[in-house]
């Protein structure tokens, strides 16, 4: 089985909502994905990542905010992506076998329920084609560029 970490500052929002996505994504696919999330700091899961995923049929209930070291195995994952510049920077070393992707999200925090939706959306479609590519036996894509047109203030 694949495992995925997906990391973010504070595992509140993108991350949560990309660990969601990533999870059903696989499911859709019959993909074996064993997916986490965790974030350099600890806080709680955002009231509008639960909201917006809800529109997808998608249930956060029972996700919390937690660290890298909150995750079991903390050190060995095929995948790690970082949804942030900060957790990319932060972000520790991984043994040779881990293969790291950053995918940089905009922030949705503060922001109007359109702008988390588009965020969700973008993490979506990201996700759903990391999927695609693993399951096709291919490496993951290797970056995520945004696109300008869809990000809402």
């Amino acid at each position: 089985m694949t495992r995925l970490l997906i990391l973010c500052t504070h595992n509140s929002a993108r991350s949560q909502m990309a660990e969601a996505l990533a999870r059903e994504a696989a499911r859709q696919a019959g993909l074996k994905l064993d997916v986490h999330s965790a974030g350099t700091e600890a806080t709680q899961v955002k009231p509008e990542a639960q909201t917006v995923m809800a529109e997808l049929g998608l249930s956060l209930d029972g996700h919390t905010s937690k660290t890298l070291w909150d995750v079991p195995d903390a050190q060995n994952f095929d995948y790690v992506v970082t949804v942030c510049d900060s957790a990319a920077e932060a972000c520790p070393v991984y043994p040779g076998q881990t293969v790291r992707r950053h995918y940089p999200f905009v922030d949705p925090s503060g922001g109007s329920l359109d702008r988390w939706r588009a965020v969700r959306d973008q993490l979506q479609g990201q996700f759903q084609a990391f999927v695609q590519a693993l399951q096709a036996g291919q490496e993951a894509p290797p970056s995520y560029t945004q696109s300008p047109e869809v990000v809402v203030a």
